[in-house]
């Protein structure tokens, strides 16, 4: 009997400690499905296409991939969470070249899919002043969402354009 009531009281304590991160871990999920398509777009654009852009003053493939990166930065960063020491966000937007931007947009990835999970749930309705808006950290988690899926809806344009079929939509 002992063991059955230690037993339950167990799965009751990792039940309550499942629940009490919810929102960050089905954030998290979501969002690492739509990084990883974005990720499988990045790979699928030749090296020469990263310079494409739909007309003047609009970001090029190359640039709205780093804009994705600089944006993880940006609102972890807002939320408590600083950049890793060797990112340097003044000057990310400058990385050059197919693997240097895949590798920066992957490095953001996994940075913000971390930080997810530490927002404490007790948290999430504090106020945040992002910049463009005031909200709390849950509405900020959800724009690290938002912003990623925004991006890779306009990376399946650019691709579409550019005759680049989205790899998980082949026949």
């Amino acid at each position: 009997m002992k063991f059955l009531l230690v037993f339950v009281l167990t799965l009751s304590i990792y039940g309550a400690q499942a629940q009490d991160q919810l929102a960050q871990s089905t954030i998290q999920a979501v969002l690492t499905g739509n990084q990883a398509q974005v990720i499988q777009l990045a790979e699928a654009f030749s090296e020469e296409q990263y310079n494409w852009r739909p007309s003047e003053g609009v970001n090029s493939v190359g640039e709205a991939l780093l804009h994705v990166a600089g944006g993880n930065y940006y609102l972890a960063s807002k939320m408590g969470f600083a950049p890793p020491e060797d990112v340097d966000m003044m000057n990310l937007g400058k990385i050059t070249g197919k693997e240097n931007i895949i590798a920066a947009l992957k490095k953001s990835n996994e940075f913000v899919l971390d930080k997810i999970t530490k927002v404490e749930t007790a948290s999430l309705n504090e106020e945040v002043d992002f910049g463009f808006a005031k909200m709390n950290k849950l509405g900020g988690l959800l724009a690290i969402m938002e912003h990623n899926g925004e991006h890779k809806g306009q990376l399946i344009a650019y691709a579409r354009t550019n005759g680049v079929v989205p790899p998980w939509s082949r026949n």
